[in-house]
């Protein structure tokens, strides 16, 4: 069945384009969503009056979105995520969380423009954004583990005389909390 898309449907088409679907999810889902009409003589007729009509704005469009794309250029992304011993992930890394990071940079992206497999492990990645169907950037994205940061930086710390003698301090203190103990064990005899 063919359907003329009203807007844009990542994985499927974008807006205007003319796909092939199955019969049920044109007549299930597409048209009763409004998302798609079908693609009759006629429609396709007006569609291509419509192209005509509106070529300078789609262009406008086009290069709004490759103003977008250029602010993305260079940019990429160090996720720190809690990970396991294994290097597996607790949770994962999605599209929402790629937003986020990119909205930290000051770079505003809707998390529903972004593709890509949700990541559950450490490693290099890649995320896909597509500001129009003619401008596609890929966004490189790397996931490192959150608690290694802490550990290197404690390994390259040395141990200084103020460190050795908080420990030592540390070790001091257990004997005071065994006075305590042997005190309170003392006063319910005593009742």
């Amino acid at each position: 069945m063919e359907i003329i898309l009203k807007e844009d449907i990542i994985g499927l088409g974008y807006k205007n384009d003319i796909v092939n679907v199955k019969s049920g999810y044109g007549r299930n889902y597409l048209i009763p969503k409004g998302k798609g009409v079908i693609a009759s003589a006629s429609a396709k007729k007006i569609l291509a009056e419509n192209l005509k009509q509106q070529a300078h704005k789609l262009a406008a469009i086009k290069a709004e979105a490759e103003k977008k794309a250029e602010a993305l250029n260079g940019v990429a992304l160090v996720i720190a995520a809690k990970v396991s011993a294994t290097g597996v992930t607790y949770g994962s890394v999605n599209t929402a969380t790629v937003a986020e990071e990119l909205k930290k940079l000051g770079i505003e992206v809707d998390r529903k423009i972004i593709t890509m497999r949700d990541i559950k492990k450490v490693g290099d990645f890649e995320a896909l954004v597509h500001f129009h169907k003619e401008v596609e950037v890929v966004v490189p994205v790397k996931v490192v583990a959150e608690n290694a940061e802490v550990a290197v930086a404690a390994e390259e710390a040395p141990q200084t005389e103020a460190s050795q003698a908080e420990i030592a301090a540390a070790t001091e203190t257990a004997p005071v909390a065994e006075d305590v103990v042997t005190e309170t064990e003392e006063a319910p005899a005593a009742e």
